[in-house]
């Protein structure tokens, strides 16, 4: 009894620590979790654009829908600087928005589901950022040209997406 008494005051006296396969098998983990985790992190910008070029073209839909059922213009209205557009109709007023009873102006800067996302550029022609469709979906610029074919360009974090619209039909497009 003596010496296994003394035998286990030696093991309470002994220094207590990780041994080493310890410490690996923390640092394997951290390594799992860290490679799971850094890609999550990192497509969150990616996963703001591809939603926000979503609901971009979803939007443009709306509007072409607007103008076929009304039989009447509706606008999309792009502004680079404050990172927004808004969908307007004939008379130029800003129409509402059914699921928010609000007017339809979506900005991507006060949006914290696209608060990385940029709309990087506005192509339609030379008439400016702004393109309508008829009463037959057909796309057309603030001039009356029924060729309103366009591209609007959204970037975040390094990355690009392109929603256009083809001329006559207004097929949107997502690329």
């Amino acid at each position: 009894m003596r010496i296994l008494r003394h035998r286990h005051s030696v093991q309470a006296l002994r220094p207590r620590g990780f041994t080493l396969i310890e410490i690996m098998l923390v640092v394997v983990i951290l390594s799992i979790a860290a490679m799971i985790a850094i890609p999550f992190a990192a497509s969150g910008a990616a996963s703001q654009l591809k939603a926000a070029a979503t609901i971009l073209a979803a939007d443009l839909e709306y509007a072409k829908s607007m103008a076929i059922s009304r039989g009447q213009d509706y606008w999309v209205e792009f502004n680079t600087s404050t990172n927004s557009y808004s969908i307007k109709d004939a008379s130029d007023t800003v129409i509402t928005n059914p699921l928010t009873g609000k007017q339809y102006i979506i900005n991507f800067s006060s949006d914290n589901r696209f608060s990385r996302v940029d709309i990087t550029s506005v192509n339609f022609d030379a008439t400016g950022s702004t393109v309508g469709f008829d009463y037959l979906g057909s796309p057309q610029h603030t001039g009356g040209d029924l060729n309103g074919a366009g591209e609007i360009t959204l970037s975040a974090g390094g990355s690009t997406l392109t929603v256009r619209i083809e001329p006559v039909t207004g097929y949107i497009t997502i690329y």
